[in-house]
């Protein structure tokens, strides 16, 4: 009999303390209307529900229950009748394993297919919800609150968490997945996690980056290369008169027409210099002879110095 009295003691002690260890969860923040918050895995705004574990023991919330429908309030209602209209929060994710003082996001308007924090439970943004968390027998209520109509982009959450006092938070102040407080002082990587949780967002701008200076890299080099042959055009066509170019060029030209003339003249032997020219040279050759005119040698041969550092 002792035995059987200490065992229903034990299970009404560990009965206790795990509903004492539900309680410890709380609803923390609901937005109803979201347009530029946190986004889902799929980069869609979706309304949200914060939970938060107030104690310092970690709890696993798999198995509770979310509820946007005040019907479910109705007393006459079975468990499974009421937990037809609510939607569980599924087991399978590390993160329904709340950590003392840790948050979790759960997304509305959603469906599971989208992910393990994606409930189907409905919000209409604009207008007056109700938000419950439901112990996991779809029976007892662990936390609910009644949220009034919120502009886009603000919350309704405790003044800090776990607390009584309920406020509203412009959208400058929202704080999904962190601490509550009217006056967030929260570090740049703080902000940077809470508003891209998945990284997406910084995974692009860093790729950005990397590519627009490759680009401008690129653009730089191409022009510089440009503007360095230019230059060097530029330099060699200074040293090039221009005329006497032109007279060379000329002259080559008339050159190469001429002979090309007499090759086709007098044949390929001919080398394409001309026969007139032969004989206008013998013949002036001859001349000189006739007339005893000819070069004459002194036979010396005169060596000038030339003096220079390497002389000693």
């Amino acid at each position: 009999m002792k035995k059987i009295l200490l065992s229903l003691a034990l299970v009404a002690l560990c009965t206790s303390m795990f509903a004492q260890g539900a309680k410890n969860i709380k609803i923390n923040e609901v937005v109803t209307n979201n347009s530029a918050s946190i986004q889902d895995e799929f980069g869609k705004h979706l309304p949200w529900v914060e939970l938060t574990n107030k104690s310092f023991s970690t709890y696993n919330i798999r198995g509770m229950y979310i509820s946007t429908n005040r019907a479910t309030l109705n007393k006459q209602l079975s468990a499974p009748e009421r937990i037809k209209m609510m939607s569980i929060i599924p087991n399978g994710d590390t993160r329904t394993s709340m950590g003392g003082q840790e948050h979790l996001v759960l997304f509305l308007n959603s469906i599971p297919t989208d992910g393990t924090l994606h409930l189907t439970q409905t919000v209409k943004p604009g207008e007056p919800t109700w938000v419950a968390l439901y112990d996991a027998n779809g029976i007892d209520i662990i936390d609910s609150i009644s949220i009034p109509a919120l502009k886009e982009n603000t919350s309704y959450a405790r003044k800090t968490d776990g607390a009584e006092i309920w406020v509203v938070k412009d959208a400058e102040h929202v704080t999904p997945g962190i601490a509550n407080s009217i006056q967030v002082n929260e570090s740049k990587i703080a902000k940077l996690k809470r508003d891209d949780p998945h990284g997406i967002v910084i995974t692009v701008l860093s790729m950005g980056i990397v590519f627009t200076c490759l680009t401008l890299l690129y653009a730089f080099f191409s022009i510089l290369g440009v503007i360095i042959v230019h230059q060097r055009t530029l330099k060699r066509a200074k040293n090039i008169q221009p005329i006497k170019a032109a007279v060379v060029t000329s002259e080559i030209i008339h050159e190469g027409a001429h002979k090309t003339k007499v090759m086709l003249k007098d044949g390929l032997h001919t080398q394409g210099i001309d026969r007139e020219v032969y004989m206008a040279v013998i013949a002036m050759a001859l001349k000189d002879y006739q007339n005893n005119e000819h070069d004459t040698e002194s036979g010396i041969i005169t060596i000038r110095p030339r003096h220079s550092a390497w002389n000693h």
